[in-house]
């Protein structure tokens, strides 16, 4: 009873001070009180002393409320100087807080508990102090910046665990506020960070290996104070979303990763004023997009590649400073020597310039006519193999590398040397076989411990060895654990060679049978249970290996494969263990015929790079053009290959003309490629975003109707016109290819779910390109369609503004195009400025344009009820589609027939008129057959007049 009236006066007291108070919550009016307190210039604010109500109306200026709780509070760049109150958190509501550019200090009070707050802008204040459990239950976070506040500056702070909890989080800025330690494994398992700027603080160690798999766009780590970060830059070339990086300042070491030039998307790179060693990558010359690149002072040697836009190379050991120029021969042979044995410091800081003869090279001895006669490099700790561009130093006559840890095997290309006459690997960990060298060479390996007890042909032999070999040449002993078993060398007999002939014939007898067995075994099977024929395919397993083949059998109805084991898939092994299953038709491609027609997958036909490889451009003997997409050797993981397996299973049950076609698939050793049809145009994001760099005509608004069209068509198929419906799950505008005719289809199936019938969503793991994601699927992981039709109402912004889905470098208002469209679409005078600018925009277009951003608006609805299927899609942009109109012209027409005749007696004078010679009259049998006409006319009109 008690407690009951003690909560009748409760309420009684809350009426009351809502009455007081009007209709903010009590609690938050308190928090706003406080806050405006802690001020020294509270006047800024503009909020009434007295009276008023920060919920209003009228409400207080920067406040907003859903309901009667503050949700937002924005007083960003107001020059506002005090502190926070220290229960801040207990505005539970609040969803965005906008403090950044002001003069606030003192501790920042926790976020702990504030489960809906999703962007927090702290950053450029003075704060000193942030507690431990302020990132603690920000479950929905999903922009914190927190940049240029010195936190915790006297011993720093580490980026706590139980951020990693805020799983939504888009982009964290936390530059120059004090963080000490190692860079957090867990911010590379984020799948959802795209942008992650640290610099300036007080980092240390290396970038984590979990970034290989990270989606990150941005990545800011330069100018750590003290020694900052250091180790290799390698993982950086996996890193297949980057657009902008920024290491300087640094102490990392190592080379430049050759696969950097793989990153499709990336304009911005600085590595400056590190330790980085070796050549520039040639592949830095093949970035298009690539704007700005900063290599200065670093320890690079080498050339200096043709690299366009902004690049910067000052302060390195480069041996000249022309772009596109290479190295003299001399000095790119001993760069490749170096670059072997990982790039010694004291040889880098020494081997300078472009003539190891002009300078006080380390370790090189030349001759009058310049050219290097010694390499002497003993008992130098180098680490590594030998290089065999040694070779091309075709004046060396005597190479000292005693006494140092260099491993592998000699190269052969030092038997080509003409005036060798010492080659001393002694004291080193050389492995067998060693290549056959003249007798003028004296070739010293001894405590070479896998060499002592190895079988390797020692330099002459003992009947033609010169005085130097004789004592530093061992004899043959038996052949070494690690290395291929050779047979001792016999004289050959006419018994020994009948014995390999029957050998070989009983071999190649026994393998016919096998397959004679199995042919007769899967046609039997196939006569008692498939309704239509099979065929085997049969194709070399691995190209080294040729010997070894794989027979597959291809079902021609049922669209799938199998082995001759009699399964209805194609396993592709990882090489880890696990398998994945592809089911498809018969769609095999051996390789040797993609080699051929690719000219072994040259250069010159390279059309692009991307995450999962590079695509080559092929000729196929019938003169048809094709697109070769290559997967990486080294990127061959098990995410790989189920997007590998995605495509060919996606596309080889689906067919449409707004698709790309897949021709074929090869699967053969480490090779795992992919035939597509030529797409003569390329990606719509060259023409939307690049046309101007790439000299491209910019598209007009009818082809860009069009395009918007054909995709929308391609996305109905997909989602309900197909058997099954299928989620693509990354459309975007470089995944959508034109023709030479400027058609599209949408491409890249290495994503696509398939939509289980009779469930509303179905979960999967986060994937897809920010900027084109649904706010569903990147919230709670489970996707539907709708997520794709909001991908779709994206690239329809794009096709209006011109701008991409995502740039860092615009303002914060317009960063996010989905967002910032939303607010402009409806104001025809915003959404005319917003207009792609080389389109040419009259009365009509405008009108045609303010449908398709209306469409785009509907499919971009936050609710996924709330967007249309792609079937609407297709009806709205149809009808803005120029139609065809009958063609209105007398003088054209079939002369001599006269149209007003009821069809039978049309045709018969027709016939008439044509067959005057009498041309038709003796086709036929001698059973009077009806003569046979021209198809297409009078056939038609036939058969569609059911006669």
């Amino acid at each position: 009873m008690v407690e009951v009236q003690w909560k009748l006066v409760f309420t009684v007291v809350l009426s009351f001070v809502s009455v007081a108070y009007g209709v903010t919550d009590p609690n938050d009016f308190r928090i706003l009180n406080e806050f405006r307190k802690g001020l020294e210039n509270p006047e800024l604010l503009k909020w009434p002393e007295s009276g008023g109500d920060p919920c209003g109306p009228p409400r207080w200026p920067c406040v907003f409320c859903k309901g009667s709780r503050v949700s937002q509070i924005q007083v960003q760049k107001f020059g506002l100087k005090g502190t926070l109150p220290q229960d801040f958190n207990q505005l539970t509501e609040l969803s965005n807080l906008g403090l950044q550019r002001n003069h606030f200090s003192g501790k920042l009070p926790t976020f702990k508990g504030l489960s809906k707050l999703q962007y927090a802008y702290l950053g450029n204040n003075q704060f000193d102090t942030i507690p431990s459990d302020f990132f603690e239950g920000l479950d929905v976070l999903q922009i914190l910046s927190l940049e240029n506040n010195p936190l915790n500056m006297t011993e720093g702070w580490l980026l706590p665990t139980t951020l990693q909890n805020s799983a939504q989080l888009l982009n964290l800025t936390l530059s120059g506020c004090g963080l000490v330690g190692a860079i957090p494994d867990f911010l590379g398992t984020m799948s959802s960070l795209s942008v992650l700027q640290l610099a300036d603080n007080r980092l240390s160690g290396g970038i984590p290996a979990s970034f290989k798999q990270s989606q990150l766009q941005i990545l800011w780590l330069n100018d750590q104070i003290g020694n900052g970060l250091s180790g290799p830059i390698d993982v950086i070339a996996s890193m297949t979303s980057l657009s902008l990086l920024w290491l300087h300042g640094n102490q990392f070491t190592g080379t430049i990763p050759a696969g950097i030039g793989a990153l499709p998307s990336l304009t911005e790179l600085n590595l400056n004023s590190n330790r980085l060693v070796g050549q520039i990558p040639e592949s830095l010359a093949k970035m298009t997009l690539l704007k700005k690149l900063d290599l200065s002072n670093n320890n690079l040697m080498g050339a200096v590649p043709n690299v366009s836009g902004n690049f910067l190379f000052a302060s390195n050991q480069l041996c000249q400073s022309t772009p596109g120029v290479p190295c003299a021969p001399q000095v790119t042979a001993l760069i490749n020597f170096l670059g072997g044995v990982n790039y010694p410091s004291r040889y880098v800081s020494s081997w300078k310039g472009n003539d190891p003869c002009g300078g006080s090279w380390l370790g090189i001895t030349c001759n009058s006519v310049q050219k290097v006669l010694i390499l002497n490099l003993p008992d130098n700790k180098l680490n590594g193999t030998l290089d065999p561009s040694v070779g091309e130093l075709d004046s060396l006559t005597e190479i000292r590398l005693q006494a140092n840890n260099i491993t592998g095997t000699v190269p052969k290309s030092l038997t080509s040397l003409k005036s060798l006459t010492l080659l001393d690997l002694s004291a080193n960990n050389i492995e067998p076989p060693l290549p056959q060298f003249s007798g003028s060479v004296k070739l010293v390996i001894d405590r070479n411990p896998l060499l002592m007890g190895g079988n390797h042909p020692a330099s002459p032999s003992p009947d033609n060895s010169s005085p130097h070999s004789s004592t530093t040449n061992p004899s043959p002993p038996a052949t070494h654990s690690d290395s291929p078993q050779r047979p001792p060398k016999v004289k050959s007999s006419k018994k020994s060679k009948l014995v390999v002939i029957v050998a070989s014939l009983a071999s190649f007898a026994g393998l016919v049978l096998c397959l004679v067995l199995l042919s007769m075994y899967c046609r039997k099977k196939r006569k008692g249970s498939l309704k239509a024929s099979s065929s085997f395919v049969v194709h070399p397993r691995d190209p080294s290996d040729p010997d070894l083949v794989k027979i597959v059998v291809s079902n021609n109805t049922n669209g799938s494969a199998s082995t001759a084991t009699g399964s209805n898939s194609e396993s592709i092994s990882s090489g880890t263990g696990d398998t994945h299953v592809i089911e498809s038709g018969n769609l095999v491609i051996q390789v040797q015929v993609l080699r051929r027609v690719t000219n072994n997958f040259a250069p010159e036909n390279e059309l692009g790079r991307g995450g999962f490889g590079t695509v080559y451009k092929g000729e196929m003997e019938d003169g048809s053009r094709i697109a070769v997409k290559r997967m990486e050797a080294g990127i061959i993981t098990n995410k790989a290959l189920d997007e590998f397996q995605a495509e060919i299973a996606v596309l080889s049950k689906v067919r449409h003309r707004h698709l790309v076609n897949l021709q074929g698939y090869c699967i053969e050793g480490n090779e795992r490629l992919l035939v597509y049809e030529y797409m003569p145009q390329g990606a719509l994001s060259r023409h939307l975003f690049h046309w101007e760099s790439l000299k491209l005509e910019p598209l007009s608004w009818k082809r860009r109707l069009n395009i918007a069209l054909d995709v929308a068509r391609a996305m109905e198929y997909l989602h309900s016109l197909a058997r099954e419906s299928f989620i693509h799950r990354d459309l975007k505008s470089s995944n959508i290819l034109l023709g030479d005719d400027f058609r599209a289809k949408v491409s890249d199936f290495g994503l696509v779910k398939l939509a289980p019938d009779g469930m509303k969503s179905v979960a999967t793991r986060l994937a897809g390109t920010f900027g084109y994601l649904a706010p569903e699927y990147a919230v709670t992981g489970k996707i539907t369609t709708k997520a794709d039709v909001f991908s779709y109402g994206v690239v329809l912004m794009e096709l209006i503004t011109g701008l991409t889905a995502l740039d860092e470098d615009r303002s914060e208002e317009s960063r996010y195009l989905a967002a910032w469209f939303w607010h402009i679409k409806s104001s025809k005078e915003r959404l005319t400025a917003a207009v792609d600018k080389v389109l040419d925009v009259n009365e009509e277009t405008l009108d045609n344009i303010s449908i398709v951003a209306e469409l785009a608006g509907h499919c971009t609805a936050r609710e996924p009820n709330q967007r249309p299927e792609m079937g609407h899609a297709v009806n709205v942009l149809s009808q803005l589609v120029e139609k065809w109109k009958p063609y209105d012209d007398e003088t054209e027409g079939y002369t001599g027939i006269d149209y007003s005749l009821p069809l039978t007696q049309m045709v018969k004078g027709w016939q008439e008129a044509e067959g005057k010679d009498n041309s038709y009259a003796d086709i036929g049998d001698s059973k009077g057959s009806i003569p046979a006409r021209p198809t297409g006319f009078a056939d038609s009109f036939t058969s569609a007049d059911g006669r």
